[in-house]
């Protein structure tokens, strides 16, 4: 389908009413007419993009038929709760849950074999998530033409399984129409078509040997403590011609989780830092600039508002949690969907890549002096080398980034979501043989990179690189250690801030340099000095740290208040 306006792709879908519904929730975001967070914007302008994609390294299609089959299917099944299943009234799809089905199942390629295969919901409480879900799980075990189908509502404990398992169940009971179109047995603790030995039921820990789910709903993935359940299913779903993982939740108070680790990956797919064509993400909340209190926050992150949860009932939650910072944390994470245990980034990672110029060629400043910055990581992670020159233009000090990136060979491979062997297969990220880093061989290697450029200095950590910075020493470069505290890198934070404020950071496009300027998180005194730090293990930051580091011995040399500052630090 070729690019179309909003007008145009409204058009091609008239006939098409929960497509429709779908582009009119996604517009509405885009062009901000309703409250949406930066990930909810992501989501819906990636929709609309995808509809418009076409070549040879796009082998997806929309399917009309298949994104409305399962809004059809699901708004003729009955509530199960409330003030609707009490007038016996069927399921009404809202736009935004229009638009995660028309996504999840309107995608195929050429044999009609679905796009996603992981989803990925962050729904903050009371929005209906677990109905949806249950609605979802129905349409693949009934209608995905998926022989001997099994589908699973699995999670930590077994009244949360049943989250998911009871509505369903709940649904085929009360339409006997259902029941005999599908010839469905219901028992107590499963469903089964019995013609084709398919089944559906809730699952507690892990499925055993032999299971091959079709569809595994995950609930409330922020309670898992490991990914064991996530892990055995997916393996499991190997045979399964186009599973499906979807995975339900709100947000959580445990940064070193799985789901929070996996959402970190996930906003890094919305935000286009790499690509992952089978993962479907939407994220409901509110942005970390927000202020929490205001009722524009309750808007933004509840979707399902004045629909399933009232307004009224939110700012009576709020009012309570404003009174009491006792329930200030349980507010924020179930009905703004707020980690509360998570450290918020310190930079904005759109402006960040904003600064990103395809133009800038490291040959072009052969005759510029560069500060040549060089972070070393254990000897089994990424290591960071970076050439930063700088310019002043109109009385203004610019900054320019080149960086690299190594790690060994043996550990790409030991990252099991692919994203450090796609940075090497696209030139981003450069191996070195073996399982760890040997210093000695690592020393030619910036030699070589360090040959035909005028360096002014060699900027280094004095971990584990005082024998790189001894020999260069002998080689006739001046080295100058900088030694990773707070004096040293809270003038420099606040600078790169400022730099990217004002288009004063300018660096060669860079998807790892992005990932771990997006992982930098700020810890802060009383003074306010800062320092670099990093969420979790797997949030690698040395990119961020490189750059800071020959930001600030730049300041040190360029900014003649900087030793004032210093010394009253000092004091």
């Amino acid at each position: 389908m070729p690019n179309q306006n909003s007008d145009s792709l409204l058009g091609v879908f008239a006939n098409a009413p929960y497509i429709t519904k779908a582009l009119i929730y996604a517009y509405d975001v885009i062009h901000e007419r309703k409250p949406a967070c930066k990930q909810e914007k992501q989501a819906s302008q990636r929709f609309v993009d995808d509809l418009g994609r076409t070549g040879d390294d796009w082998p997806w299609f929309f399917d009309v038929a298949k994104a409305e089959d399962p809004c059809e299917f699901i708004e003729k099944l009955p509530h199960t709760k409330g003030r609707w299943a009490r007038g016996q009234n069927t399921i009404t799809l809202e736009g935004w849950q229009c638009f995660i089905i028309v996504n999840v199942f309107g995608f195929v390629d050429e044999h009609g074999l679905r796009r996603f295969r992981d989803v990925y919901a962050k729904i903050p409480r009371k929005n209906g998530k677990s109905l949806l879900a249950a609605a979802v799980a129905l349409y693949m075990f009934l209608k995905d033409d998926e022989f001997g189908a099994e589908v699973y509502s699995g999670a930590t404990t077994e009244k949360q399984a049943w989250e998911v398992f009871k509505p369903a169940k709940l649904m085929c009971q009360r339409a006997p129409g259902l029941q005999e179109q599908f010839d469905i047995d219901i028992n107590a603790k499963n469903m089964a078509i019995l013609s084709d030995a398919s089944k559906f039921e809730p699952l507690i820990g892990n499925p055993g040997d032999g299971s091959s789910p079709s569809c595994a709903i995950v609930d409330e993935y922020h309670e898992h403590v490991s990914n064991d359940l996530v892990d055995t299913m997916e393996t499991g779903m190997g045979a399964r011609e186009h599973p499906l993982m979807l995975k339900i939740t709100t947000a959580g108070s445990t940064q070193g989780g799985p789901c929070h680790t996996a959402e970190l990956e996930y906003c890094d797919i919305l935000s286009g830092i790499f690509r992952d064509d089978r993962a479907f993400i939407i994220i409901f909340g509110v942005d970390p600039e927000d202020d929490w209190t205001t009722e524009e926050a309750l808007i933004k992150a509840n979707p399902n508002i004045d629909v399933s949860v009232s307004k009224e009932f939110l700012r009576n939650e709020q009012a309570k949690a404003i009174r009491s910072p006792l329930r200030q944390n349980t507010f924020r994470r179930k009905h703004l969907n707020i980690w509360v245990g998570a450290a918020a980034a310190f930079l904005n990672l759109e402006d960040f890549m904003k600064c990103a110029d395809p133009t800038l060629k490291i040959e072009d400043f052969d005759q510029h002096e560069c500060s040549y910055v060089i972070d070393l990581a254990s000897k089994i992670d990424i290591i960071c080398t970076l050439r930063l020159f700088h310019e002043y233009r109109n009385g203004e000090l610019h900054y320019i980034a080149f960086p690299k990136f190594y790690l060994p060979e043996e550990a790409v491979f030991s990252e099991n979501t692919g994203k450090y062997e796609s940075w090497v297969n696209a030139g981003y990220l450069e191996t070195v043989d073996g399982s760890e880093l040997d210093i000695g061989e690592f020393q030619q290697t910036i030699e070589d990179d360090l040959s035909g450029y005028m360096v002014g200095e060699l900027v280094y950590d004095p971990w584990r690189a005082v024998q790189l910075a001894q020999y260069f020493e002998k080689q006739g470069i001046q080295t100058v250690e900088f030694r990773q505290n707070k004096q040293n890198f809270s003038p420099a934070m606040y600078e790169l801030e400022a730099a990217i404020t004002s288009n004063r950071l300018h660096y060669s496009p860079n998807p790892v340099l992005e990932w771990m300027c997006g992982n930098l998180v700020a810890k802060a005194d009383a003074y306010d000095l800062l320092v670099p730090v990093k969420q979790l293990v797997t949030s690698k930051i040395d990119g961020a740290v490189a750059l800071l580091m020959g930001i600030g011995r730049l300041m040190f040399k360029e900014d003649s208040g900087l030793d004032d500052y210093l010394n009253s630090v000092n004091k």
